[in-house]
């Protein structure tokens, strides 16, 4: 029994290595593959929209009420800069990211910083987290109020 517990605990300790950033912290999910371009244009939701610039960095936050209330920042027409990442990874934290590999958004408008995790809700409620849930065309945004998973999905127009 304990030999079966030392290979899991290796198998799981080279697995946890494989999945940290390298070099740059913008590792690939499946090595060799080219990283996704920039997301660029509009992405609409229920609750408002994200525009793209396509440089990586500039973004452009048009967010109603509800969905300033529960990302913590500015409702309205907002202009500021985004980061996709890792969520946190031992021993650095989170770390910048290729989109298709993000769990988090960081987006940074008028001096308010809100990270938000990505990911969506499944049938029976629970939540799924993880790598190839930001698409080109798609950016799930996950929340959780009161106990209840909530998935505010941002669809290219």
């Amino acid at each position: 029994m304990k030999k079966y517990l030392r290979i899991l605990l290796a198998a799981v300790l080279l697995i946890a290595c494989g999945c940290t950033p390298h070099g740059n912290g913008n590792a690939p999910y499946e090595p060799d593959t080219p990283a996704p371009e920039p997301h660029a244009g509009i992405f609409t939701s229920e609750h408002g929209t994200m525009e793209f610039s396509g440089d990586g960095e500039s973004i452009v936050i048009d967010f109603d009420e509800e969905l300033s209330r529960l990302s913590g920042l500015p409702a309205g027409r907002q202009e500021g800069t985004y980061v996709f990442c890792s969520g946190n990874l031992p021993p650095h934290g989170s770390v910048p990211v290729r989109c298709d590999t993000a769990h988090e958004l960081k987006i940074d408008v008028s001096g308010v910083s809100a990270v938000i995790v990505m990911g969506t809700v499944n049938t029976d409620g629970t939540a799924s987290v993880g790598v190839n849930t930001v698409t080109p065309e798609r950016i799930p945004m996950l929340f959780s109020t009161d106990g209840e998973n909530l998935c505010i999905e941002f669809l290219k127009g």
